[in-house]
């Protein structure tokens, strides 16, 4: 019996694993997509840059050019162009601007250096969503980064109105949300690296455990996954909470079942979930 269960966890993470390589695969496209889109617009740009200055040259063209006086809104007084920050460090915190489009604009989560014990503060985050409060004691402590992001997001109003797109009930039980397009693929338009990571062992992402998907190392975002079941995974996925309130919530969800939508068995929640928004409050 004993390896017949250690069988079907095995199972799980390879299934597990093989849906987050899909991810990836499925980002690296999209930026392939992306930068094959950026060179032929660049080349458009030069060859409509040479018609308007063959355009101007043959004297054809009714624009003005600029004359002494005028002012560049756009430059600085070295003359170049004013940069836009894309990044936010600190302490090891780094939000960097992602390729890929935010799904919700939210911007970029600030971080003062000068301030970094107060990012460490311990603090609660409760989802209230159309099925009932889920009440998280955030590890602010363990996981600065990923909880001050969570913040940024919660306050920002970025999470109102989203769905939980994704349930798993075979071996590895989670709820997965924080995607305001319902696909699994939407982001905040940035990210940011792992952090109070587990060890390699059995069940190393307990009941209440909340925890941040991604696709790849260094690639958190918004979305997140509430665990309602003990369960083994790879070490790859910051923790970065407890569930105190609320898990009946999950489990109420999960024993709905999911729709079997995705080739390994999960999908969306036959219960749908959805997040009416998410109060910070104190420990």
């Amino acid at each position: 019996m004993a390896s017949s269960v250690k069988r079907e966890r095995q199972l799980a993470r390879e299934r597990y694993e093989r849906q987050q390589a899909r991810r990836q695969q499925l980002a690296a496209r999209r930026r392939r997509r992306q930068q094959v889109g950026a060179v032929v617009l660049a080349l458009l740009l030069v060859i409509g840059g040479v018609v308007a200055l063959g355009l101007f040259l043959s004297g054809d063209d009714d624009s003005t050019v600029a004359t002494k006086g005028d002012s560049d809104p756009a430059a600085t007084a070295s003359g170049s162009p004013t940069p836009s920050p894309s990044a936010t460090d600190g302490a090891g915190c780094s939000y960097s601007k992602t390729e890929t489009a935010a799904a919700k604009d939210v911007g970029l989560p600030t971080y003062d250096v000068a301030k970094a014990d107060s990012y460490k503060k311990p603090f609660t985050a409760t989802i209230a969503t159309d099925q009932g409060d889920i009440t998280i004691e955030m590890a602010a402590d363990k996981a600065p980064c990923t909880t001050n992001s969570f913040r940024h997001l919660a306050t920002s109003k970025y999470f109102d109105g989203t769905s939980c797109h994704r349930l798993t009930t075979a071996n590895i039980l989670v709820l997965q949300c924080g995607d305001p397009t319902g696909s699994g693929a939407g982001g905040p338009g940035y990210q940011f690296a792992e952090e109070n990571k587990p060890t390699e062992a059995a069940d190393n992402y307990p009941e209440g455990t909340v925890a941040m998907a991604n696709a790849g190392a260094g690639t958190n975002g918004s979305q997140f996954f509430l665990v309602y079941g003990d369960t083994t995974l790879p070490p790859d996925y910051t923790i970065f909470g407890t569930i105190t309130e609320g898990l009946d919530v999950v489990k109420m969800v999960a024993k709905a079942g999911s729709d079997n939508a995705n080739a390994d068995g999960d999908g969306k929640p036959l219960q749908p979930i959805t997040i009416d928004r998410v109060r910070i409050g104190k420990a």
